[in-house]
């Protein structure tokens, strides 16, 4: 039974010292009896509060971690149902799916595709995350595709099979890349639990139902496993939806325990369509699955889901941002413009990224705007002059440069005046409102020539 606010207090050291992050313990301890807070947090818990508090104040959801290192994959742990209640805790994992039925041209162009597609959008690395292995014929057969897949990526693996014999073939190739084992059902589940005990893998559950898939977790967890990943074995986008809400709403809202574990989908199983599956998935990134399994990944279709998942797996109340100095684009000179931005990092990568397309020359400084865009920052007065010309002063930039030019964006054209007071012997010249138009703006620039408004 979960305990109340007042009984984990009741627990905790009571020193409101604050280093959990929260100002008093009471505070904390009501975080954790909502499934706010971690009590991890808390350094001085002591071990025997630790044990007894560990089961009421772990996450709603679960977590589940799948593969090793630097190319694991963590599920799970969220603590609310929308993402502006406080934010989305682990991204849904995208996996693409091969069979051992397949033939071997096609299995090489699908593992060429998962390990080389990848992109780079504001300074992060956008790639697919695990393989999903189906076994469809013998041990053998299924065994021999696992062990070409685990040399071919590091990525993590998930091994398909309701069979325990041809699970246990697949988990002496990988075993030691903690695979996560799929899956465990009302009819298999003993069996399928001590091969994730003994390999120390992530085990996934396939119901036929929500409520046959509670029934399972709820006989897994008695029997002391609880790194869970739950498939309802909804098979329609309408079904697997209502479920993927549900679930999480029972586990945040009811405190089902059953039903916290992050949640599998099989968007291949919905449809052949490659065009409906990406529909799927798209729709299940933001409601609310832990993993999506497609049998299909290419740039034009992977692209936008993973830059939507970020988005939404982006803590909203934390924007992102670059760290403030002066950047070189292009190799720049004493001779070579200098732009000034805030440090809200999608500003500062479609800059750079159409300064670099140009191949002028320049310097880009990137003021600490606390994370905001420019009109936002200027009107909440974090990219005005005041705060511009220190750090401008600061930064060094005046040693880098033989003139005294400076270009500020468009939007805020109206601080041009005092921006040249507070900077003394610089003139300000006012640069294009779109990063568009950069490139045309900084190949008519010259460091000569008498300050002006950009026509651009």
């Amino acid at each position: 039974m979960a305990l109340s606010g007042l009984d984990i207090y009741k627990k905790l050291p009571k020193t409101n010292c604050g280093d959990c992050g929260v100002p008093t313990c009471l505070a904390f301890a009501m975080k954790l009896a909502q499934g706010q807070a971690e009590l991890d947090t808390c350094p001085h818990v002591s071990e025997e509060a630790k044990s007894e508090l560990m089961e009421s104040s772990a996450p709603p959801i679960r977590s589940a971690s799948i593969g090793l290192g630097e190319h694991a994959v963590k599920i799970g742990e969220e603590t609310v149902m929308y993402r502006h209640e406080k934010r989305f805790e682990n991204q849904t994992a995208l996996a693409l799916l091969l069979s051992d039925d397949m033939d071997d041209d096609e299995i090489n162009k699908k593992l060429e595709n998962i390990t080389k597609i990848e992109f780079e959008r504001i300074g992060l690395m956008l790639s697919a995350d695990l393989v999903a292995i189906r076994a469809t014929s013998d041990a053998a057969k299924f065994s021999a595709l696992v062990e070409k897949v685990s040399k071919a990526t590091e990525k993590g693996i998930i091994l398909v099979s309701e069979d325990p014999a041809i699970m246990q073939a697949g988990l002496k190739v990988v075993a030691d890349k903690k695979p996560l084992i799929y899956a465990a059902t009302i009819d298999n589940w003993e069996k399928m639990a001590e091969l994730a005990k003994a390999n120390n893998c992530p085990l996934a559950i396939k119901g036929a139902n929500l409520d046959e898939a509670a029934d399972v977790s709820a006989k897994l967890t008695d029997a002391g496993y609880k790194e869970l990943v739950i498939d309802s074995g909804a098979r329609d986008i309408k079904g697997i939806l209502a479920d993927q809400v549900n679930s999480r709403r029972l586990a945040l809202k009811k405190t089902f325990r059953p039903l916290g574990y992050p949640t599998i989908v099989f968007a291949n199983e919905v449809s052949d369509d490659v065009a409906m599956q990406n529909m799927v998935a798209s729709t299940l990134i933001a409601k609310y699955a832990g993993i999506v399994v497609l049998s299909e990944l290419d740039a034009a279709t992977l692209y936008p889901l993973m830059v939507e998942r970020m988005n939404i797996f982006t803590d909203p109340q934390r924007p992102m941002t670059v760290e403030e100095g002066i950047y070189e684009v292009n190799n720049p000179t004493a001779e070579s413009p200098v732009l000034v931005t805030t440090n809200f990092s999608l500003t500062y990568f479609i800059l750079s990224s159409e300064v670099e397309g140009s191949r002028v020359p320049t310097w880009i400084c990137i003021h600490d705007s606390e994370g905001l865009s420019v009109l936002t920052a200027w009107a909440a007065g974090k990219f005005v002059p005041e705060n511009i010309a220190p750090f401008l002063k600061k930064s060094g930039i005046a040693d880098k440069v033989n003139h005294k030019k400076l270009v500020i964006p468009g939007y805020v054209a109206q601080i041009s005046g005092e921006l040249e007071d507070e900077m003394g012997d610089w003139s300000v010249v006012v640069g294009p409102r779109e990063a568009g138009d950069v490139p045309q703006f900084l190949k008519t620039w010259s460091p000569a020539g008498e300050k002006e408004e950009s026509k651009v």
